[in-house]
């Protein structure tokens, strides 16, 4: 193509500049119209930018539609660029890049384009990591296996005055009445079933107790006391029970009791209830927090479920669905252990169905509840054996003046209600 004069153009290719230098061919006879100038200049600018192409992948070039008037001089009009097409390997990416330039003084030639071969590498697949596997939350029993455990039992509720002192009735008596027991005990495995159920031998090695009733306390024995020698509850210490324990850590029965119960001869029978009672012996050597047989086959952060009731006397019965998750397997001192968490929430519908009409105690309506049910378990896997286990229910109710008199706080009333298990292996 003929341009008016010599003129140069400088194109950016990516990071590469390109200098065109326009060299008039020929000289043109004819004049010109401004017009006609203009687009021949556009034209040639337009080419040239499409010679050059994109910075990165050369596309299909366009060759620019000019119409020429009659009164237009003949030009003439070097090769429009050939499209290159380069050839694309599988599975790589081809890039285009323009390493020359034409010389100085020279008609702009083709743009020679190198290909240049991108590797893609193939995608690869993420690892899969393999699940958990399941582990078995039960207990392991040996015959003449000995271990010692200390187990703590509370149980507990109050009455709180919490309005101006002023306005107490003068016949409001409040405190807390329960008692407090914490035992320390030789289990000393006697035999095994093929279904792995054991009996166990208890032997009770200390005895710390405390009893009160509205603060005033009835009883408070601790075998360690030189001044507790002589009281009836020594007898205790050094006397054995037979149990039998199935590997979900329940009392299946109480095979023999009988040297406690004589030893706890002359005791109030409130005391008998809470140490040398069947139930007394179930409760503090059953593991709360252990699943059922069928359901002990457990990943971390599977979950299980029990239900618990309790008696409120007055505040009537209600009903906890105890809900376990199994939340790590930790590995200590060359041994697996299951760390299992729970949190409990009301099931009004149990204490119904369990209960019926008594579900609800006479008062309970008049007041506001909130509690809290948790506990946690620590199973030794390798050992089939409980590190450590804890729950701890803790109710209240609260009833509020809703007319308070004139600039005087509300008179409030609470009552709350503590259930407390803690058992930890000692050796």
């Amino acid at each position: 193509m003929l341009f008016p004069q010599q003129e140069l153009i400088r194109v950016k290719m990516g990071s590469v500049a390109i200098h065109y230098k326009i060299k008039t061919y020929g000289k043109v006879e004819m004049m010109i119209s401004d017009r006609i100038s203009s687009l021949i200049g556009r034209a040639a600018i337009c080419l040239l930018l499409l010679t050059a192409g994109c910075t990165r992948f050369v596309k299909e070039p366009v060759e620019p539609k000019i119409e020429h008037e009659e009164t237009a001089p003949t030009a003439v009009v070097p090769p429009a660029e050939e499209t290159i097409k380069p050839k694309v390997e599988p599975k790589e990416q081809v890039q285009k890049v323009v390493t020359e330039s034409p010389k100085p003084d020279e008609q702009v030639p083709e743009a020679v384009v190198e290909t240049v071969k991108i590797k893609v590498e193939a995608e690869k697949p993420v690892p899969q990591i393999p699940a958990a596997e399941a582990v078995t939350l039960a207990l392991k029993f040996t015959p003449q296996d000995l271990t010692t455990y200390r187990v703590i039992l509370e149980a507990d509720r109050s009455v709180t005055w919490e309005g101006p002192q002023p306005e107490k009735p003068a016949a409001f008596r409040g405190g807390h009445t329960g008692y407090k027991a914490e035992l320390t005990f030789a289990q000393q495995i006697q035999s095994v079933d093929d279904k792995g159920n054991a009996v166990t031998e208890i032997t009770i090695k200390g005895l710390k107790y405390v009893a009160k009733v509205r603060d005033s306390v009835t009883l408070d024995f601790d075998n360690s006391r030189e001044t507790d020698k002589g009281n009836a509850l020594a007898k205790l210490v050094g006397q054995s029970y037979t149990i039998g324990i199935s590997p979900a850590g329940q009392v299946t029965k109480v095979i023999d009791m009988s040297k406690v119960q004589a030893a706890v001869k002359g005791i109030a029978s409130s005391h008998k209830t809470a140490l040398a009672s069947a139930d007394a012996i179930k409760q503090r050597h059953s593991i709360p927090g252990m699943p059922s047989a069928d359901k002990n086959q457990l990943r971390p952060g599977d979950s299980w479920s029990s239900v618990r009731t309790f008696d409120f006397q007055m505040m009537g019965f209600k009903s906890y669905e105890k809900v376990y998750k199994l939340k790590e397997i930790k590995d200590t001192d060359n041994r697996q252990i299951a760390v299992v968490e729970m949190e409990a929430i009301p099931s009004a519908e149990m204490a119904e169905e369990l209960h019926k009409e008594q579900a609800t105690g006479p008062f309970s309506k008049m007041f506001d509840n909130r509690e809290t049910y948790t506990g946690k378990l620590s199973l030794d896997l390798t050992a089939g054996k409980v590190q450590e286990c804890l729950e701890k229910l803790l109710t209240e109710w609260v009833v509020v003046d809703s007319d308070p008199k004139d600039d005087q706080e509300p008179a409030a009333l609470k009552m709350a209600a503590i259930r407390f298990y803690h058992i930890k292996k000692l050796d």
